[in-house]
């Protein structure tokens, strides 16, 4: 049996919670799932440049863990990107920093 995932600390709440190919509604869209733990993973190592024992520190994970959310964040933008799919941001493990809890959808 596998052992249960820890929960992964974000900075906060997206602000946005999808985006998709402009001048196509959202009925004709197929949609890729990327999960606020995989938009912090990116956040951190792609957009604030830290590197990735930084990142996993703050996220509270392993440096593999963190390669391997990052790897996966990675693969759904671009699968959204370059197939013309939405991607909605939302789900998934994880905490936010300025609260106490966890958000397990």
């Amino acid at each position: 049996m596998p052992r249960p995932r820890c929960c992964r600390r974000v900075s906060a709440e997206p602000g946005v919670g999808c985006f998709k190919p402009a001048g196509v509604s959202m009925d004709e869209l197929q949609e890729v799932v990327l999960a606020v733990d995989e938009f912090e993973a990116l956040r951190l190592k792609d957009l604030e440049g830290l590197e990735q024992t930084e990142c996993a520190c703050k996220m509270g994970i392993s440096q593999p863990t963190f390669h391997r959310l990052l790897a996966e964040a990675r693969r759904k933008v671009a699968d959204a990107i370059v197939n013309g799919r939405a991607l909605r941001i939302g789900g998934g493990n994880y905490r936010c920093r300025r609260r106490r809890g966890c958000h397990g959808h």
